[in-house]
């Protein structure tokens, strides 16, 4: 990827829309491509957390694995997402894991020093950073809420509206998802167990809210998913 082609994609990253041209050439020259095969790490636990990583192809899981060797995935990241943005705000070492995951992926990655600097003559920069990571700390505590106060079955039909309501499409009055996920990881998503979620999707199949296969899930009616 060359660097007027990184300098394209971040002009239409929102996040970056505050840049004028000066930063954005800045930037893009400062800023690395990332490659990995499908299944590699970006990132490990414990790493240093000196740079930000924007996704530009393919789709990635940030998690970490319980002292019992499970893996607990924290979220699902598609083409255009920022992660590794605690280094912004103080992070030292990577507190998860960033793994790819049936896809080779692409990452425009920036160093913190780097954006630091910018953030320090653009201002509107500074704030739409601190919106996005807010934001990710109030879906991190919405997610914690649900472990406390809602049973398996409300949480994984939590995740099929959420990802539905976000990356889904209409096909006549239905509602319809593409993803790469397996019936593991959406237990590791929505703190289940594999079993759990195979009873619970059979169940809302037979109650006619949803269809599903390996890679997509139809949704009947959003409203009527309860």
């Amino acid at each position: 990827m060359k660097t007027t082609e990184i300098a394209s994609f971040l002009s239409e990253f929102p996040m970056f829309s505050t840049l004028n041209e000066s930063e954005l050439a800045r930037l893009s020259i400062q800023a690395e491509v990332l490659k990995r095969p499908k299944f590699n790490f970006i990132y490990h636990f414990d790493d240093p957390s000196d740079k930000l990583y924007i996704l530009a192809k393919g789709v990635i899981k940030t998690g970490l694995h319980s002292d019992d060797g499970r893996e607990i995935i924290k979220t699902v990241l598609h083409k255009g997402s920022m992660f590794g943005e605690l280094g912004i705000v103080g992070e030292q070492k990577r507190a998860e894991f960033a793994r790819a995951m049936n896809e080779d992926v692409v990452c425009i990655v920036i160093n913190i020093k780097d954006l630091r600097q910018i953030m320090m003559q653009n201002m509107n920069l500074g704030f739409k950073i601190l919106d996005k990571v807010g934001e990710r700390l109030r879906k991190a505590e919405a997610k914690l809420e649900a472990l406390i106060f809602k049973d398996a079955r409300e949480r994984i039909i939590d995740f099929i509206r959420n990802t539905a309501a976000s990356r889904g499409r209409r096909v006549g009055f239905e509602m319809m998802f593409k993803h790469c996920l397996t019936q593991q990881d959406i237990a590791n998503l929505t703190g289940t167990s594999r079993q759990t979620v195979t009873s619970v999707l059979n169940e809302l199949r037979k109650e006619n809210k949803i269809y599903f296969n390996r890679r997509s899930i139809l949704i009947r009616d959003m409203e009527g998913l309860a």
